[in-house]
Protein backbone atom coordinates (compact mmCIF):
# COMPACT_ATOMS: atom_id res chain seq x y z
CA UNK A 1 0.00 0.00 0.00
CA UNK A 2 1.43 3.06 -0.81
CA UNK A 3 0.79 6.75 1.00
CA UNK A 4 -1.50 8.87 -0.75
CA UNK A 5 -0.18 12.61 -1.12
CA UNK A 6 -3.73 14.15 -1.21
CA UNK A 7 -5.23 12.13 2.04
CA UNK A 8 -4.50 11.74 5.13
CA UNK A 9 -8.09 9.93 5.61
CA UNK A 10 -9.64 8.84 2.27
CA UNK A 11 -13.67 9.54 2.50
CA UNK A 12 -15.32 6.67 2.60
CA UNK A 13 -19.14 6.51 1.60
CA UNK A 14 -20.64 3.98 4.28
CA UNK A 15 -23.70 2.00 4.22
CA UNK A 16 -26.02 4.85 3.04
CA UNK A 17 -27.59 4.09 -0.16
CA UNK A 18 -28.46 8.08 -0.89
CA UNK A 19 -26.08 10.75 0.29
CA UNK A 20 -28.52 13.82 -0.13
CA UNK A 21 -26.05 15.56 -2.26
CA UNK A 22 -25.80 13.19 -5.72
CA UNK A 23 -29.41 12.84 -7.65
CA UNK A 24 -31.25 9.81 -7.41
CA UNK A 25 -34.35 7.85 -8.21
CA UNK A 26 -36.33 5.86 -5.47
CA UNK A 27 -39.44 4.24 -6.88
CA UNK A 28 -41.79 1.34 -4.90
CA UNK A 29 -45.17 -0.43 -5.41
CA UNK A 30 -47.15 2.82 -4.87
CA UNK A 31 -46.31 6.20 -3.48
CA UNK A 32 -48.72 8.27 -0.68
CA UNK A 33 -48.22 11.65 -1.40
CA UNK A 34 -49.43 13.24 1.92
CA UNK A 35 -52.63 14.64 0.26
CA UNK A 36 -56.21 13.98 0.54
CA UNK A 37 -57.37 12.03 -2.18
CA UNK A 38 -60.71 12.86 -4.32
CA UNK A 39 -63.19 11.93 -1.29
CA UNK A 40 -63.17 12.79 2.32
CA UNK A 41 -61.93 9.91 4.29
CA UNK A 42 -59.50 8.82 1.15
CA UNK A 43 -55.82 9.27 0.37
CA UNK A 44 -53.87 10.29 -2.84
CA UNK A 45 -52.35 7.20 -4.30
CA UNK A 46 -50.32 7.06 -7.02
CA UNK A 47 -49.89 3.62 -8.85
CA UNK A 48 -49.14 2.96 -12.45
CA UNK A 49 -50.04 -0.71 -13.30
CA UNK A 50 -47.10 -0.56 -16.32
CA UNK A 51 -44.68 1.25 -14.26
CA UNK A 52 -43.38 1.86 -10.99
CA UNK A 53 -43.56 4.69 -9.11
CA UNK A 54 -41.47 6.83 -7.01
CA UNK A 55 -39.35 10.12 -6.94
CA UNK A 56 -36.54 11.83 -8.47
CA UNK A 57 -34.27 13.85 -5.57
CA UNK A 58 -31.83 16.46 -6.71
CA UNK A 59 -29.52 16.39 -4.04
CA UNK A 60 -32.12 16.81 -0.60
CA UNK A 61 -34.80 18.27 -2.76
CA UNK A 62 -37.89 16.16 -4.21
CA UNK A 63 -37.48 17.32 -8.23
CA UNK A 64 -40.21 15.20 -9.60
CA UNK A 65 -42.70 13.31 -8.60
CA UNK A 66 -44.57 9.63 -10.69
CA UNK A 67 -43.93 6.93 -12.72
CA UNK A 68 -40.52 5.98 -13.82
CA UNK A 69 -40.69 6.57 -17.22
CA UNK A 70 -41.25 10.67 -16.19
CA UNK A 71 -38.98 10.40 -13.75
CA UNK A 72 -36.26 9.46 -16.24
CA UNK A 73 -37.04 12.25 -18.42
CA UNK A 74 -36.78 14.51 -15.80
CA UNK A 75 -33.27 13.40 -14.49
CA UNK A 76 -32.56 13.81 -18.13
CA UNK A 77 -32.93 17.34 -18.14
CA UNK A 78 -31.18 18.05 -14.65
CA UNK A 79 -28.38 20.39 -15.16
CA UNK A 80 -24.81 18.94 -14.22
CA UNK A 81 -25.93 15.43 -13.32
CA UNK A 82 -24.84 12.09 -13.76
CA UNK A 83 -27.12 9.61 -14.40
CA UNK A 84 -28.90 9.15 -11.21
CA UNK A 85 -29.01 6.30 -8.78
CA UNK A 86 -31.96 4.36 -8.96
CA UNK A 87 -33.35 2.55 -5.49
CA UNK A 88 -35.69 0.15 -6.08
CA UNK A 89 -37.93 -0.91 -3.23
CA UNK A 90 -39.79 -4.08 -4.32
CA UNK A 91 -42.99 -4.39 -2.20
CA UNK A 92 -43.38 -1.15 -0.41
CA UNK A 93 -45.11 2.18 -0.19
CA UNK A 94 -43.08 5.22 -0.17
CA UNK A 95 -44.10 7.95 1.79
CA UNK A 96 -43.79 11.47 3.55
CA UNK A 97 -41.58 10.73 6.65
CA UNK A 98 -43.94 10.52 9.56
CA UNK A 99 -44.08 14.14 12.32
CA UNK A 100 -44.64 13.82 16.15
CA UNK A 101 -45.69 17.82 16.78
CA UNK A 102 -45.22 16.88 20.13
CA UNK A 103 -42.40 15.61 22.15
CA UNK A 104 -39.70 16.35 25.04
CA UNK A 105 -36.81 15.49 23.46
CA UNK A 106 -34.33 16.50 26.67
CA UNK A 107 -35.99 13.18 29.30
CA UNK A 108 -36.47 10.65 26.92
CA UNK A 109 -36.14 7.17 29.28
CA UNK A 110 -35.74 8.92 32.59
CA UNK A 111 -37.81 7.49 35.30
CA UNK A 112 -39.18 10.67 36.41
CA UNK A 113 -40.05 14.12 34.62
CA UNK A 114 -37.31 16.42 35.73
CA UNK A 115 -34.45 14.04 36.96
CA UNK A 116 -31.61 15.73 38.90
CA UNK A 117 -28.42 15.46 37.43
CA UNK A 118 -26.55 18.44 39.57
CA UNK A 119 -24.24 20.05 38.63
CA UNK A 120 -24.30 18.42 35.03
CA UNK A 121 -27.56 18.58 34.15
CA UNK A 122 -27.25 20.35 31.14
CA UNK A 123 -24.61 17.86 29.79
CA UNK A 124 -27.47 15.35 30.63
CA UNK A 125 -29.75 16.74 28.85
CA UNK A 126 -28.13 17.56 25.53
CA UNK A 127 -27.07 13.82 25.43
CA UNK A 128 -30.73 12.78 25.62
CA UNK A 129 -31.88 14.69 23.55
CA UNK A 130 -29.61 13.51 20.75
CA UNK A 131 -30.22 9.82 21.72
CA UNK A 132 -34.20 10.92 21.70
CA UNK A 133 -32.98 12.54 17.84
CA UNK A 134 -31.60 8.77 16.79
CA UNK A 135 -34.39 7.07 18.45
CA UNK A 136 -36.86 9.04 16.02
CA UNK A 137 -35.86 8.69 13.10
CA UNK A 138 -34.73 5.10 13.59
CA UNK A 139 -38.89 4.64 14.13
CA UNK A 140 -39.49 6.62 10.87
CA UNK A 141 -40.08 10.44 12.28
CA UNK A 142 -38.50 12.80 9.70
CA UNK A 143 -39.60 15.91 12.10
CA UNK A 144 -40.99 17.10 14.89
CA UNK A 145 -41.79 19.61 17.45
CA UNK A 146 -40.40 19.98 20.81
CA UNK A 147 -42.68 21.46 23.18
CA UNK A 148 -40.68 21.73 26.67
CA UNK A 149 -36.70 21.56 27.02
CA UNK A 150 -35.29 22.75 29.97
CA UNK A 151 -32.18 25.24 29.08
CA UNK A 152 -32.92 25.42 25.34
CA UNK A 153 -31.01 22.16 24.42
CA UNK A 154 -33.39 21.33 22.03
CA UNK A 155 -32.62 24.77 19.91
CA UNK A 156 -28.96 23.53 20.26
CA UNK A 157 -29.73 20.19 19.14
CA UNK A 158 -31.99 21.61 15.92
CA UNK A 159 -28.87 23.13 14.77
CA UNK A 160 -26.37 20.68 15.32
CA UNK A 161 -28.85 18.48 13.07
CA UNK A 162 -29.57 21.28 10.72
CA UNK A 163 -25.90 21.71 10.03
CA UNK A 164 -24.98 17.79 9.95
CA UNK A 165 -23.38 17.58 12.78
CA UNK A 166 -25.76 15.25 14.32
CA UNK A 167 -28.62 12.40 12.75
CA UNK A 168 -32.21 13.15 13.74
CA UNK A 169 -35.49 14.90 12.55
CA UNK A 170 -36.03 18.18 11.75
CA UNK A 171 -36.67 19.94 15.11
CA UNK A 172 -38.97 22.83 15.87
CA UNK A 173 -37.99 24.18 18.82
CA UNK A 174 -39.49 25.90 21.82
CA UNK A 175 -37.84 25.37 25.08
CA UNK A 176 -39.09 25.45 28.34
CA UNK A 177 -42.51 25.74 28.81
CA UNK A 178 -43.83 29.26 30.06
CA UNK A 179 -46.03 28.92 33.37
CA UNK A 180 -46.87 30.43 36.50
CA UNK A 181 -44.84 30.39 39.60
CA UNK A 182 -45.41 26.60 41.18
CA UNK A 183 -47.68 26.06 38.29
CA UNK A 184 -47.44 23.11 35.91
CA UNK A 185 -43.89 22.41 35.21
CA UNK A 186 -42.49 25.13 36.70
CA UNK A 187 -39.29 22.58 37.03
CA UNK A 188 -38.25 23.28 33.13
CA UNK A 189 -37.14 27.02 34.18
CA UNK A 190 -39.79 29.52 33.02
CA UNK A 191 -41.87 30.44 35.57
CA UNK A 192 -43.57 34.07 35.73
CA UNK A 193 -46.65 36.06 37.06
CA UNK A 194 -48.51 39.72 35.62
CA UNK A 195 -47.62 40.86 32.28
CA UNK A 196 -44.57 42.48 32.59
CA UNK A 197 -43.24 39.47 33.66
CA UNK A 198 -44.81 37.58 30.54
CA UNK A 199 -43.61 39.97 28.28
CA UNK A 200 -39.98 39.53 29.18
CA UNK A 201 -40.31 35.66 29.01
CA UNK A 202 -41.76 36.17 25.90
CA UNK A 203 -39.19 38.06 24.46
CA UNK A 204 -36.47 35.77 26.04
CA UNK A 205 -37.61 32.69 24.50
CA UNK A 206 -37.30 35.10 21.47
CA UNK A 207 -33.67 36.06 22.32
CA UNK A 208 -32.90 32.38 22.41
CA UNK A 209 -34.04 31.60 18.88
CA UNK A 210 -36.71 29.26 19.57
CA UNK A 211 -39.68 28.70 16.42
CA UNK A 212 -42.32 27.87 18.83
CA UNK A 213 -43.29 29.52 22.31
CA UNK A 214 -45.24 27.25 24.77
CA UNK A 215 -47.06 28.23 27.47
CA UNK A 216 -49.08 26.05 30.45
CA UNK A 217 -52.67 27.14 30.16
CA UNK A 218 -53.68 24.99 32.71
CA UNK A 219 -52.62 22.49 35.51
CA UNK A 220 -51.51 19.27 34.38
CA UNK A 221 -51.18 15.43 35.84
CA UNK A 222 -47.37 15.10 36.43
CA UNK A 223 -46.58 18.35 38.89
CA UNK A 224 -48.04 17.80 42.18
CA UNK A 225 -50.79 20.18 43.36
CA UNK A 226 -51.32 21.36 39.64
CA UNK A 227 -55.14 20.92 39.27
CA UNK A 228 -55.67 19.82 35.39
CA UNK A 229 -58.90 21.43 35.09
CA UNK A 230 -58.03 24.81 36.42
CA UNK A 231 -56.76 28.02 34.01
CA UNK A 232 -53.52 29.12 34.86
CA UNK A 233 -53.87 32.02 33.47
CA UNK A 234 -56.34 34.75 33.10
CA UNK A 235 -57.45 35.66 29.16
CA UNK A 236 -55.96 38.87 29.39
CA UNK A 237 -52.58 37.13 30.05
CA UNK A 238 -53.02 34.16 27.57
CA UNK A 239 -53.49 36.87 24.77
CA UNK A 240 -50.47 38.91 25.87
CA UNK A 241 -48.54 35.38 25.62
CA UNK A 242 -50.16 34.59 21.96
CA UNK A 243 -50.01 38.42 20.81
CA UNK A 244 -46.38 39.10 21.84
CA UNK A 245 -45.32 35.45 20.26
CA UNK A 246 -46.96 36.63 16.83
CA UNK A 247 -45.35 39.74 16.99
CA UNK A 248 -41.99 38.10 17.26
CA UNK A 249 -42.59 35.78 14.44
CA UNK A 250 -43.53 32.74 16.43
CA UNK A 251 -45.97 29.79 16.54
CA UNK A 252 -47.96 29.87 19.70
CA UNK A 253 -48.51 26.45 21.30
CA UNK A 254 -50.55 25.89 24.70
CA UNK A 255 -50.96 22.61 27.30
CA UNK A 256 -54.63 22.46 27.90
CA UNK A 257 -56.45 19.83 29.76
CA UNK A 258 -59.28 21.66 31.37
CA UNK A 259 -62.30 23.19 29.38
CA UNK A 260 -62.02 26.58 31.14
CA UNK A 261 -57.90 26.41 29.39
CA UNK A 262 -58.68 25.01 26.57
CA UNK A 263 -61.88 28.02 26.36
CA UNK A 264 -59.53 30.66 27.06
CA UNK A 265 -56.70 30.16 25.23
CA UNK A 266 -59.03 29.69 21.71
CA UNK A 267 -60.26 33.19 22.41
CA UNK A 268 -56.33 34.42 23.00
CA UNK A 269 -55.84 33.22 19.37
CA UNK A 270 -53.15 30.27 20.37
CA UNK A 271 -52.33 28.37 17.04
CA UNK A 272 -51.84 24.98 18.88
CA UNK A 273 -53.22 22.85 21.61
CA UNK A 274 -52.25 20.16 23.20
CA UNK A 275 -53.89 17.73 24.80
CA UNK A 276 -57.61 19.30 24.83
CA UNK A 277 -58.83 16.87 27.01
CA UNK A 278 -62.38 19.26 28.46
CA UNK A 279 -61.32 18.02 32.18
CA UNK A 280 -64.27 19.59 34.36
CA UNK A 281 -64.27 20.17 37.56
CA UNK A 282 -65.94 17.46 37.90
CA UNK A 283 -62.54 15.30 37.53
CA UNK A 284 -63.94 13.84 34.10
CA UNK A 285 -63.68 14.34 30.31
CA UNK A 286 -66.97 16.22 29.12
CA UNK A 287 -67.09 17.57 25.68
CA UNK A 288 -68.35 20.62 24.86
CA UNK A 289 -69.50 21.28 21.08
CA UNK A 290 -69.38 24.48 21.15
CA UNK A 291 -65.92 24.54 22.15
CA UNK A 292 -65.08 22.49 19.78
CA UNK A 293 -66.62 24.40 16.64
CA UNK A 294 -64.85 28.14 17.84
CA UNK A 295 -61.33 26.12 17.52
CA UNK A 296 -62.38 24.62 14.10
CA UNK A 297 -63.37 28.11 13.15
CA UNK A 298 -59.83 29.28 14.85
CA UNK A 299 -57.90 26.83 12.61
CA UNK A 300 -56.22 25.51 15.78
CA UNK A 301 -54.29 22.08 15.52
CA UNK A 302 -54.88 20.34 18.08
CA UNK A 303 -52.78 16.78 19.31
CA UNK A 304 -54.92 15.06 22.00
CA UNK A 305 -51.90 13.00 23.17
CA UNK A 306 -53.35 9.52 22.34
CA UNK A 307 -50.67 7.33 23.21
CA UNK A 308 -50.59 3.61 22.72
CA UNK A 309 -51.63 2.74 25.97
CA UNK A 310 -54.59 5.06 26.13
CA UNK A 311 -57.10 2.86 24.76
CA UNK A 312 -56.55 0.25 27.76
CA UNK A 313 -56.73 3.13 29.91
CA UNK A 314 -60.51 4.10 28.46
CA UNK A 315 -61.65 0.77 28.12
CA UNK A 316 -60.90 0.34 32.10
CA UNK A 317 -62.22 3.81 33.19
CA UNK A 318 -63.70 6.29 30.84
CA UNK A 319 -63.48 9.63 32.75
CA UNK A 320 -59.99 10.51 31.02
CA UNK A 321 -61.30 10.15 26.88
CA UNK A 322 -60.00 12.51 25.09
CA UNK A 323 -62.79 13.43 22.40
CA UNK A 324 -60.45 12.93 19.48
CA UNK A 325 -63.36 11.59 17.04
CA UNK A 326 -66.08 14.38 18.39
CA UNK A 327 -62.86 16.89 17.73
CA UNK A 328 -62.56 15.50 13.93
CA UNK A 329 -66.43 15.39 13.54
CA UNK A 330 -66.53 19.24 14.55
CA UNK A 331 -64.10 20.33 12.15
CA UNK A 332 -60.78 20.30 14.17
CA UNK A 333 -57.58 19.87 12.68
CA UNK A 334 -56.49 16.72 14.66
CA UNK A 335 -52.45 16.17 14.39
CA UNK A 336 -50.49 13.00 15.89
CA UNK A 337 -48.45 15.07 18.86
CA UNK A 338 -47.71 11.76 21.73
CA UNK A 339 -46.09 13.89 24.58
CA UNK A 340 -43.57 11.32 23.99
CA UNK A 341 -40.24 11.48 26.04
CA UNK A 342 -42.17 12.19 29.27
CA UNK A 343 -41.89 9.14 31.76
CA UNK A 344 -44.02 6.06 29.77
CA UNK A 345 -44.06 7.65 26.80
CA UNK A 346 -40.88 6.82 25.06
CA UNK A 347 -40.28 8.21 21.64
CA UNK A 348 -40.30 4.61 20.01
CA UNK A 349 -43.87 3.78 20.33
CA UNK A 350 -45.07 6.43 17.69
CA UNK A 351 -46.90 3.97 15.52
CA UNK A 352 -48.61 2.49 18.34
CA UNK A 353 -49.99 6.02 19.21
CA UNK A 354 -51.19 6.30 15.45
CA UNK A 355 -52.77 2.78 16.05
CA UNK A 356 -53.98 3.96 19.32
CA UNK A 357 -55.72 6.98 17.21
CA UNK A 358 -57.41 5.02 14.86
CA UNK A 359 -58.53 2.51 17.80
CA UNK A 360 -60.23 5.93 19.53
CA UNK A 361 -62.35 7.04 16.47
CA UNK A 362 -59.82 8.56 14.12
CA UNK A 363 -60.35 7.25 10.51
CA UNK A 364 -56.95 5.87 9.34
CA UNK A 365 -56.57 8.11 6.33
CA UNK A 366 -56.76 10.65 9.00
CA UNK A 367 -54.46 9.26 10.90
CA UNK A 368 -51.88 9.08 8.12
CA UNK A 369 -52.61 12.74 7.21
CA UNK A 370 -52.37 13.90 10.69
CA UNK A 371 -49.19 12.17 10.68
CA UNK A 372 -47.54 13.96 7.67
CA UNK A 373 -48.71 16.87 5.65
CA UNK A 374 -51.67 17.95 8.45
CA UNK A 375 -48.34 18.08 10.86
CA UNK A 376 -46.24 19.68 9.21
CA UNK A 377 -48.47 22.58 8.85
CA UNK A 378 -49.34 22.82 12.08
CA UNK A 379 -45.49 23.24 13.37
CA UNK A 380 -44.57 25.48 10.74
CA UNK A 381 -43.00 23.39 8.17
CA UNK A 382 -46.31 24.00 5.28
CA UNK A 383 -44.54 23.79 2.08
CA UNK A 384 -41.38 22.81 3.21
CA UNK A 385 -41.97 18.95 4.64
CA UNK A 386 -44.80 16.29 5.20
CA UNK A 387 -45.86 16.07 1.36
CA UNK A 388 -43.89 13.97 -1.74
CA UNK A 389 -43.94 17.01 -4.57
CA UNK A 390 -41.60 19.15 -6.42
CA UNK A 391 -39.68 21.32 -4.36
CA UNK A 392 -40.36 20.00 -0.47
CA UNK A 393 -37.06 18.69 1.64
CA UNK A 394 -36.82 15.23 0.69
CA UNK A 395 -37.71 13.59 3.89
CA UNK A 396 -39.72 10.27 3.17
CA UNK A 397 -40.19 6.20 4.44
CA UNK A 398 -40.55 3.23 2.42
CA UNK A 399 -42.35 0.66 4.16
CA UNK A 400 -43.47 -3.09 3.78
CA UNK A 401 -47.00 -3.36 2.77
CA UNK A 402 -49.42 -0.93 2.34
CA UNK A 403 -50.36 1.43 5.50
CA UNK A 404 -53.84 2.43 3.82
CA UNK A 405 -54.84 -1.06 5.10
CA UNK A 406 -52.68 -1.58 8.22
CA UNK A 407 -50.73 0.66 10.32
CA UNK A 408 -48.82 -1.77 11.03
CA UNK A 409 -46.57 -1.94 8.50
CA UNK A 410 -44.66 1.21 9.61
CA UNK A 411 -42.80 -0.63 11.84
CA UNK A 412 -41.54 -2.43 9.08
CA UNK A 413 -39.49 0.56 7.40
CA UNK A 414 -37.00 -0.01 4.01
CA UNK A 415 -35.90 3.12 4.25
CA UNK A 416 -35.62 6.55 6.06
CA UNK A 417 -33.77 9.29 4.91
CA UNK A 418 -34.09 12.93 5.66
CA UNK A 419 -32.98 15.90 2.92
CA UNK A 420 -32.37 13.37 0.73
CA UNK A 421 -30.04 11.34 2.73
CA UNK A 422 -30.71 8.21 4.09
CA UNK A 423 -30.79 7.11 7.97
CA UNK A 424 -29.54 3.78 8.91
CA UNK A 425 -31.53 3.15 11.52
CA UNK A 426 -30.35 1.63 15.05
CA UNK A 427 -31.70 -1.63 16.44
CA UNK A 428 -34.54 -0.19 18.72
CA UNK A 429 -35.63 -2.36 22.13
CA UNK A 430 -38.78 -3.48 22.09
CA UNK A 431 -41.58 -1.97 24.48
CA UNK A 432 -43.58 -4.38 26.61
CA UNK A 433 -47.30 -2.78 27.04
CA UNK A 434 -47.91 -1.57 31.08
CA UNK A 435 -49.65 -4.19 33.29
CA UNK A 436 -53.21 -4.07 31.23
CA UNK A 437 -54.75 -2.54 34.43
CA UNK A 438 -54.69 -1.77 38.27
CA UNK A 439 -55.56 -5.27 38.83
CA UNK A 440 -52.49 -6.99 37.11
CA UNK A 441 -49.77 -3.76 39.11
CA UNK A 442 -50.44 -5.66 42.78
CA UNK A 443 -47.08 -4.34 44.31
CA UNK A 444 -45.81 -2.06 42.65
CA UNK A 445 -43.63 1.06 44.04
CA UNK A 446 -46.73 3.45 44.37
CA UNK A 447 -43.99 6.02 45.10
CA UNK A 448 -42.21 5.36 41.58
CA UNK A 449 -44.72 4.26 39.09
CA UNK A 450 -46.11 7.52 37.27
CA UNK A 451 -49.92 7.81 38.02
CA UNK A 452 -52.38 7.54 34.97
CA UNK A 453 -54.63 10.35 34.77
CA UNK A 454 -58.10 8.38 35.48
CA UNK A 455 -56.15 7.55 38.36
CA UNK A 456 -56.01 11.45 39.76
CA UNK A 457 -58.91 12.35 38.39
CA UNK A 458 -60.80 9.40 40.52
CA UNK A 459 -58.81 10.69 43.85
CA UNK A 460 -60.03 14.53 42.76
CA UNK A 461 -63.61 12.74 42.97
CA UNK A 462 -63.32 10.87 45.88
CA UNK A 463 -61.98 13.40 47.69
CA UNK A 464 -65.43 15.67 46.54
CA UNK A 465 -67.83 12.48 47.63
CA UNK A 466 -66.32 12.27 51.14
CA UNK A 467 -66.57 16.57 51.11
CA UNK A 468 -69.97 16.62 50.02
CA UNK A 469 -71.06 13.87 52.33
CA UNK A 470 -69.59 15.49 55.54
CA UNK A 471 -72.32 16.63 58.15
CA UNK A 472 -73.43 20.12 57.48
CA UNK A 473 -73.56 21.68 61.27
Amino acid sequence: MTTSSTWITPPTAGSERLDGTEAAIVTADRLLTGRRGSTETSLEVLTDPGHRVGVLLDGSRIAAVGALPALQAAAASLPGRTPPRHLDLEGATLMPGLIDTHVHLATSGTDVEYPDYGDLEIQHLTLNAARSARELLSVGVTAVQSLGARHYVDVALRDAIAAGSLRGPQVRAAGPQITTTSGHSWQAGSEVDGLDSIRHAVRYHHKRDVDTVKFMATGGFTTGGSAPWNAQFTTEEMALIVSESHRLGHLCAAHAHGTQGIDRATVAGVDYLAHASFVSTAGRSEFDPGLADRMAEAGIYVDCTVTAELPALVAYDDSFAPPVRLLWEHGVRVVTGHDAGIPAIPHRSYVGGLEALEQMGLPRSEVILAATSRAAAAIGLAGVTGVLAVGYDADLIAVEGDPTQDLAVLRCLKLVATKGREFVADPVPGLARRAERRGQQEGRDSQAAPLWPDEILGAYRDRARRAAAHPQV
